[in-house]
């Protein structure tokens, strides 16, 4: 059993936190706001009072964070990861940020004498919590080798795809087919609900054909009714888009369908939407086309 810290303790990382407790690993954890732990810290977590306490802690620590100016939040400074890390230790970054940002912490940490992978998630809150996520992972080979059975705790598959930042480059290159697959989605779903046929049923019809896709099967539903709780929100999703539009015009490649999600998703802003879920797309082009939430 390892002993591991964990930063960010949010809707994906506490109940990849909870995954490892759950296979009966030390965690020590941190999130900036403590409540949304509580319930990590009834089920055995410690509590580390900065990401500097979690990283002198634990021999391994994961972060989670929501994008690239919330990393280095809680890498810099007195109190930052950084400020943790000597020889021996680890970071699993599990957060989808630039890929620069990456590689940059990456020599960071190294600097430390300690070593680091980014390892974002592909998944949902849905699939981590049934230990189907799978992720991608890009660092030192040998150190992959090291984690690979620990990985293996969170979920079933976890692939080595090249050195740092390339793990995160996957996972942004993968992040731009939510809003491509979630407006064609919409699309489908609202032509035939608008030529009459019940929308629940136009749905049910769609999850069960060649088009479903596993991401659909489980924010398909939203078109129903979105979740209390979003757990990819419009932000977050526009962010990951984002990056892969910065990527598109440096490396030339040209990304058309995530052009035309990201203007959906700022229209999504626009109607005051930010904070819903990502699925809440089907409820935008909804509104435009004139059919009732």
């Amino acid at each position: 059993m390892a002993n591991l810290g964990y930063i960010g303790l949010g809707a994906m990382g506490g109940r990849t936190a909870d995954r490892l407790l759950s296979k009966g690993h030390t965690v020590t954890g941190y999130n900036r706001t403590k409540s949304k732990a509580q319930w990590l810290l009834d089920k055995g977590m410690k509590w580390g009072d900065s990401p500097r306490d979690v990283a002198a802690a634990a021999d391994i620590t994961f972060v989670m964070v929501t994008d690239t100016k919330a990393l280095n939040a809680v890498a810099d400074g007195a109190n930052g990861l950084l400020a943790g890390l000597g020889p021996g230790k680890a970071v699993i970054d599990m957060s989808t940020v630039s890929p620069e940002a990456s590689r940059a912490l990456a020599e960071q940490v190294r600097s430390r004498g300690a070593e680091m992978l980014d390892c974002p998630v592909s998944g949902s809150v849905s699939t981590l919590e049934a230990g189907k996520a799978t992720m991608m992972v890009g660092g030192e080979k040998a150190t992959y080798e090291r984690m690979h059975a620990l990985l293996l705790d969170i979920g079933p598959k976890a692939t080595y795809v090249g050195p740092n930042g390339a793990a995160v480059s996957m996972k942004i290159a993968l992040n731009l087919s939510i809003g491509v697959q979630l407006l064609a989605f919409a699309e489908s779903v609202l032509l035939a609900e608008k030529s009459g046929i019940d929308r629940k049923t136009a749905i049910e019809v769609y999850l069960n054909s060649v088009l479903a896709s596993g991401m659909l099967q489980y924010r398909g539903p939203f078109a129903m009714g979105l979740p209390k709780e979003a757990w990819f929100d419009v932000n977050m999703m526009q962010k990951d888009t984002t990056y892969a539009l910065d990527m598109g015009k440096q490396l030339g490649v040209v990304l058309p369908t995530a052009a035309i999600a990201n203007q959906f998703l700022t229209a999504a802003r626009g109607l005051g939407l930010e904070k819903e879920d990502c699925a809440v797309l089907f409820h935008v082009l909804a509104k435009i086309s004139g059919v009732p939430a």
